[in-house]
């Protein structure tokens, strides 16, 4: 029903307030499907394995995604529109620079900036009028163009989102399509109702083939689909069974190394002391 879905209910600055934001930081199904979609937006982006890219985060939230950036080498910055779910991103220490901004209101950084863009659950927000200034169309062309000049040529765009009806997945594509990107959308197992993922990848200055949505390539797709998503989630839980445990003496000694690398400012040295914990003060 679409009184189910989120961007029904209010605008998206409304929406994801202090409760929400603490659902994104706390609630371990979120975090594993956020994960999941981001690992899957970044590979779409087909980046080279040669050197870091720099990666444009639209509907950052709580940095979620932008750990997934992180995590694969490469450097990142944020936009949201809510600042609670920033917040949640600052108390996780996420590695990105953030921004609260309305991608609605087009992206302000320089041209050939970023070499890819991903997003995840934040572009059919733009399909409402939240105000009466609003008119979704406009706003979607204003964020294209805008995004497709701050993109170095040849680079990838991918959106995760959940279209309403094929209407306004036209409405999207063709918005996206006037501000010059080439492209289309991307469906990864389209015959199960659970895991089936729309994905909007873009291409900015050269065209080049559409990737395969995962779970095509089968003859019983629905059976298949349901097994792979199955076997995906189980490789998830492994992959967060073996990360570092935030706040950790060795996941403060990679932060710290990895803003070395990056020459962001001070950074203290090291000691036998780095991560240890303080008694609580009387």
């Amino acid at each position: 029903m679409s009184s189910s879905r989120p961007e029904h209910r209010g605008p998206p600055e409304l929406f994801y307030n202090e409760d929400e934001a603490k659902k994104y930081t706390n609630n371990s199904r979120i975090i594993e499907v956020q994960s999941q979609m981001s690992e899957r937006a970044v590979e779409l982006l087909a980046l080279p394995e040669d050197r870091p890219a720099f990666i444009l985060d639209v509907g950052c939230g709580s940095g979620l995604s932008g750990e997934t950036i992180t995590d694969q080498g490469h450097y990142w910055v944020g936009l949201d529109i809510s600042r609670p779910m920033l917040g949640a991103a600052l108390e996780r220490e996420v590695e990105g620079d953030l921004f609260l901004a309305d991608m609605g209101q087009g992206v302000f950084f320089k041209p050939g900036t970023f070499d890819g863009v991903i997003s995840v659950s934040a572009l059919q927000w733009l399909c409402n009028a939240d105000k009466k200034s609003h008119n979704p169309a406009r706003r979607l062309y204003h964020f294209f163009s805008t995004l497709y000049s701050s993109m170095a040529r040849g680079a990838r765009a991918v959106f995760q989102f959940y279209p309403e009806n094929p209407a306004q997945m036209e409405l999207i594509t063709t918005q996206a399509m006037r501000a010059g990107f080439t492209g289309g959308v991307v469906i990864d197992f389209p015959n199960s109702s659970r895991a089936k993922k729309f994905f909007l990848c873009l291409f900015a200055g050269v065209a080049a083939k559409l990737p395969k949505g995962l779970g095509t390539e089968a003859s019983d797709a629905r059976r298949i689909d349901s097994a792979m998503f199955t076997d995906d989630r189980r490789k998830g839980k492994q992959r967060n069974r073996h990360r570092v445990p935030m706040k950790s003496r060795q996941w403060i000694m990679e932060k710290k190394e990895r803003r070395r690398r990056q020459g962001r400012g001070e950074v203290r040295a090291d000691s036998k002391y780095t991560g240890r914990k303080r008694r609580p003060a009387f």
